[in-house]
């Protein structure tokens, strides 16, 4: 038997949690390194986190209030329908089941194995050994293994998965703490490293590196509209909504420019160009090789939290969109006995495993970072609209110029991203454009 109602459940706290746990992730911990290969200057670097993380509160704000004037599960799959039409509802799902989940759980997943591989290079040095793998397909089974872990977590309910969720975020907030205390406390770093002999170059060709970064940093912040994706499941949403989207992109912005300070103090621009699994090569500098693979597998473990996150969340959009006949009829099924929608969460996992399969990481994240960056704009723009009919019960500071700075700086970075890399920011467009028509089929039968 089986039901298709989601029960409130979730007050400010696991809320507040959901949306730490979906923004700090694989971005914050893999992304740095390869900022800095393209941007070439550590201030610089260090300037987009700052700007990312205000573009993150504007939208905070903006999702604050939408989530309260329609607090249901969905995100913009139900902010767009209800407010434009259902086409772009069923757009941004469709992008989320395609890309904006599933990519998000295997870029986590391949974080993970980065850093488990960097904390037990023996591990990699066994399996070509023995069973002649290469280091790449030692890293993909590593990510399959974690998907399967967590997908089937998850799909046994959402009390024990929650229970985990709290558990795994509040490690890996004190393990990214403990990072920045101790680092402060290490003498082996070197504040020259903020400070280059060149000065930033602001020539075009600049301008489209500088976009591009801003969309990984964007993925990195990813999660801040996290809770409006739960709606149906928090507890008195019209406070606790928009206050865990506000408290959840606050603490994170803190902690992802304190955490890239410590990056540039430890590690010399050179050596950190271009690497992936930057946390444990930070605290290998500062405190030597035992150091390194300590926190290596910290940081590995810390990742299985977003990745937790995202296979709770993602499911709940596919499961509003198959409620409203958009989307496959068992996906809009909730477990009789688990009370999660378990058909969705494994669809979901059979994607991201697909995923993993078939790309590099930076080709999932330019990728994954173009889909994320469309549907935001469109959602900011509609509290305008909101607004203008009086529809919103809860009105947070700012309008409309937070919402003019969120929609001016999305649309920038998407065409300065689009310049740079024109193949996978194509491929995005496609995968969006491939929707029409699969929404119509769903709309004719």
């Amino acid at each position: 038997m089986s039901n298709t109602s989601l029960s409130r459940k979730l007050g400010f706290f696991p809320a507040t949690n959901i949306v730490v746990a979906n923004m700090i992730g694989a971005g914050i911990f893999t992304t740095s390194g390869l900022l800095l290969a393209g941007l070439h200057h550590p201030l610089l670097m260090i300037g987009l986190w700052v700007i990312g993380g205000i573009i993150a509160i504007c939208g905070s704000l903006s999702y604050g209030e939408l989530g309260a004037a329609i607090p249901e599960a969905g995100g913009e799959y139900l902010f767009l329908s209800r407010i434009y039409h259902p086409v772009f509802g069923f757009l941004s799902g469709w992008v989320s089941f395609i890309v904006g989940f599933t990519a998000a759980i295997a870029a986590s997943s391949i974080g993970f194995s980065e850093y488990l591989l960097r904390a037990f290079p023996e591990v990699n040095s066994f399996m070509v050994n023995n069973f002649h793998f290469s280091s790449l397909t030692t890293q993909k089974i590593i990510s399959l293994f974690l998907i399967l872990s967590f997908t089937v977590l998850h799909s046994r309910g959402l009390k024990m998965g929650i229970k985990v969720q709290n558990v795994l975020t509040i490690l890996k907030v004190f393990l990214i703490v403990g990072l920045i205390g101790i680092s402060m406390l290490s003498k082996k770093g070197d504040v020259s490293h903020f400070t280059l002999d060149k000065s930033i170059d602001f020539e075009w060709a600049n301008w489209k590196t500088m976009g591009l970064s801003l969309m990984w940093i964007m993925f990195a912040y990813s999660g801040w509209n996290a809770s409006t994706y739960i709606g149906s499941e928090i507890k008195n949403p019209l406070r606790n909504l928009p206050a865990s989207l506000l408290a959840g992109t606050f603490i994170v912005i803190l902690l992802y420019i304190a955490l890239n300070i410590v990056f540039v103090y430890a590690i010399p621009p050179l050596e950190m160009n271009g690497v992936i699994s930057v946390g444990g090569l930070a605290m290998g500098k500062l405190f030597g090789p035992v150091a390194e693979r300590m926190f290596s597998v910290l940081i590995s473990f810390a990742l299985f939290s977003s990745l937790s996150a995202f296979i709770i969340v993602g499911p709940r959009v596919y499961y509003s969109m198959a409620k409203d006949g958009l989307f496959f009829k068992s996906i809009a099924r909730v477990h009789s006995r688990f009370g999660v929608p378990s058909a969705a969460i494994i669809w979901q996992g059979a994607i991201a495993a697909i995923f993993v399969l078939s790309g590099t990481f930076e080709q999932i994240l330019t990728y994954l970072g173009f889909s994320l960056g469309i549907f935001p704009i469109l959602t900011v723009a509609a509290l305008i609209k909101l607004r203008i009919r009086k529809q919103v019960p809860v009105k947070l500071p700012g309008l409309p110029l937070v919402q003019i700075i969120y929609i001016l700086a999305g649309t920038l970075i998407l065409m300065l991203a689009f310049l740079e890399r024109p193949i996978e920011s194509g491929i995005a467009i496609g995968t969006l454009l491939l929707g029409i028509p699969v929404y119509w089929m769903f709309k004719k039968f």
